[in-house]
């Protein structure tokens, strides 16, 4: 019998799982290798659901009938709290560490190494040889790099290659349901609510609760809030922690100074709606993200490929992350059932190359406004994507891929 062919995944969060499940359902030898010697943890992150995201699961044969919270409205409420525009937009609403724990526990456990990081690779015509951390090296066909914004993989294929602050940062907190003031939560809780002040946008939905709970009572509230910073001032102002230090890319939620965290709060009184005014003093520690885009222009590198955040991040506005990557990891693992390796990784890269720009202009598009400073034709791009109406039907909505 043929031996099987083997793949080594580098970064075990979405990305990496997708591409390992579906290349093992294929037949193929695959360990995925996680930097972190912990378990993953998506603190702070809720998810929308997507349909195309729920279809992928479901061929899987993964269990999506409790994924999230269901949802049918949208409201945007002015500065007074009252509701100015509603839509009707039927989505699942979930958290990362949902959508994490079903893929997780559809790989083997075996085959999932934590605290193992990349150190290097070579590769010829053979196959692909990685050295790790602890000194060990392993051989294989093919390499994937699924390891995220910060990925090694593709810092050694194209060190060129960076991520670009958008301009604006996010503020966000996930609360526990039972938190929530009973008249607070009636208004709020089972709708996607935006509140926009001028050049900001603050949202928030429900989603699954701690260990997937999904009862009343037990779920939790995602609250995401959009503020414009400037890159040479304020956003390093913003990073540097509680001793001085200034971090690069983003900051862990414990070392935020006190007086970022005291102007956000200041600004929420005068700016926000009185329901989310209510819902920021709830906030105990809030996590800082700054935005950032990031645009590769090759996904294939011989027998190297790179997929998920590790290859394109889109500013979170389309709602299009985990999507991408499951349909970044179902490209390739269809491109690898054709044979030769190098020849499918250029396959996947054609398939992929266009599809994961579309999202990132698209996501560009809507975030626009939020910018600290705009081009003119940013300053196009707000006037078209700032106004409610448009905030509230292409927030989170992929229809502009099948457009």
């Amino acid at each position: 019998m043929a031996a099987k062919r083997r793949a080594l995944v580098i970064g075990g969060s979405m990305s990496g799982l997708l591409a390992g499940i579906m290349l093992v359902r294929r037949g193929w030898d695959v360990d995925i290798y996680e930097r972190v010697e912990k378990e993953l943890s998506g603190r702070g992150a809720g998810i929308v659901a997507q349909a195309e995201l729920i279809a992928r699961l479901n061929a899987l044969g993964l269990d999506t009938s409790d994924l999230g919270v269901a949802m049918t409205t949208r409201r945007i409420l002015d500065k007074t709290g009252r509701t100015a525009l509603t839509l009707q937009c039927p989505q699942v609403l979930t958290a990362w560490e949902r959508v994490y724990r079903l893929l997780r526990d559809a790989f083997a456990a075996d085959r999932y190494h934590r605290g193992r990081g990349l150190a290097a690779f070579e590769q010829n015509g053979e196959g692909v040889v990685a050295r790790f951390s602890d000194g060990s090296t392993v051989a294989a066909d093919v390499l994937i790099g699924a390891d995220g914004l910060r990925s090694t993989v593709r810092q050694h294929c194209a060190p060129g290659v960076n991520p670009l602050y958008a301009g604006y940062v996010a503020w966000r907190a996930l609360l526990p349901e039972s938190a929530i003031p009973p008249a607070i939560h009636s208004e709020l809780f089972m709708d996607m609510t935006f509140c926009l002040p001028p050049g900001e946008q603050c949202l928030g939905y429900p989603v699954a609760g701690p260990d997937n709970e999904l009862r009343a009572g037990q779920r939790r509230y995602n609250v995401v809030w959009y503020r414009p910073a400037d890159e040479a001032n304020e956003l390093p102002a913003l990073l540097t922690d509680r001793t001085g230090v200034t971090h690069s890319i983003s900051i862990p939620p414990p070392l935020i100074r006190a007086e970022p965290i005291a102007a956000m709060r200041a600004a929420a009184e005068r700016l926000l709606a009185p329901q989310f005014r209510a819902i920021v003093r709830l906030i105990d520690e809030p996590i800082l993200q700054p935005i950032y885009d990031l645009e590769s222009p090759r996904l294939a590198f011989g027998r190297v490929a790179i997929i998920g955040d590790a290859a394109f991040v889109a500013r979170p506005h389309v709602a299009a992350g985990v999507s991408k990557a499951a349909d970044d990891a179902a490209s390739l693992a269809q491109a690898l059932d054709a044979g030769e390796v190098v020849a499918a990784l250029r396959r996947f890269e054609t398939e992929r190359l266009p599809e994961n720009r579309k999202i990132i202009e698209r996501a560009r598009h809507l975030g626009a406004y939020l910018q600290a400073t705009q081009t003119a034709e940013e300053r196009a791009r707000s006037a078209q994507h700032s106004i409610p109406e448009a905030v509230l039907v292409e927030t989170a909505v992929l229809d502009f891929l099948y457009a």
